[in-house]
């Protein structure tokens, strides 16, 4: 088994360098065939730059830059993109969330058979210090997922993730969101083609000051309108299958 961990980046300069060699430091402990694949998206700090620096200590970064800056969904494509790895994971960069979430991830991946294994918020056994308004609002939207998509996972939009590669890039290419909303654009395509998806508890320490990180109420509204852009795929996909079935019962 070989571990791509995808590490989307925008004006994380102050930060990138320390966190690629922590979370390779970390994965090191657990799993001995890994890459980093880190993605600066269009950042105008000196992110590249440190990037750079983190690869010259490790063999195992690889990076992806490009301008402008094109969102995190893109980033996160074109890391996936660039992955050699069997299982695929996304990680936020500023490490709020550890890596060492995989070391649980791949184990519950492997004993119950899952194509996806995502950290969630809403789980039982989460440990949070998170702000009040972002819990309400991750709320909201997990009623909202509910409602269109019939998700029966509770927080599609919680930075660490862990996917089979051959399932990953078999939805990547025709993934249409930029933005924040690309998570529920995955997983919405891979549970309409039947995937297992299961969800795991995480401890998470938010540590950006301005109580909504980088997210701006531009950006929560831009996910809600992409989320409707989205039923409209996953609806043709459906109807899709539904003749496709219709047809090889004739």
């Amino acid at each position: 088994m070989h571990l791509s961990i995808v590490m989307p980046a925008y004006n994380e300069g102050e930060h990138i360098y320390a966190n690629l060699l922590k979370t390779n430091e970390i994965v090191s402990k657990f799993c001995d065939s890994f890459e980093i694949v880190c993605v600066n998206d269009g950042s105008k700090d000196n992110t590249h730059e440190e990037m750079e620096r983190a690869k010259a200590e490790c063999d195992r970064i690889t990076i992806v830059s490009y301008t402008p800056n094109g969102g995190k969904g893109n980033a996160i494509k074109e890391g996936v993109k660039a992955a050699q790895g069997d299982r695929i994971a996304f990680l936020d960069s500023d490490l709020d969330l550890s890596p060492d979430h995989f070391e649980d991830f791949l184990k519950h991946m492997d004993s119950e058979n899952a194509d996806v294994v995502i950290g969630s918020k809403m789980h039982k056994e989460s440990q949070l210090d998170y702000p009040p308004l972002r819990k309400f609002i991750s709320f909201g939207y997990y009623v909202m997922l509910r409602v269109l998509f019939h998700l029966k996972v509770h927080d599609t939009q919680t930075g660490i993730k862990l996917f089979s590669a051959k399932l990953l890039k078999t939805i990547i290419p025709d993934v249409m969101t930029k933005g924040f909303a690309y998570d529920i654009e995955i997983l919405a395509v891979a549970n309409e083609m039947g995937a297992k998806i299961i969800e795991r508890p995480i401890r998470l320490v938010f540590t950006r000051s301005g109580g909504f990180s980088r997210i701006r109420f531009s950006d929560i509204w831009l996910v809600f309108k992409d989320t409707f852009k989205i039923r409209k795929k996953v609806s043709a996909l459906r109807k899709a299958r539904r003749k496709a079935a219709k047809q090889n019962g004739n």
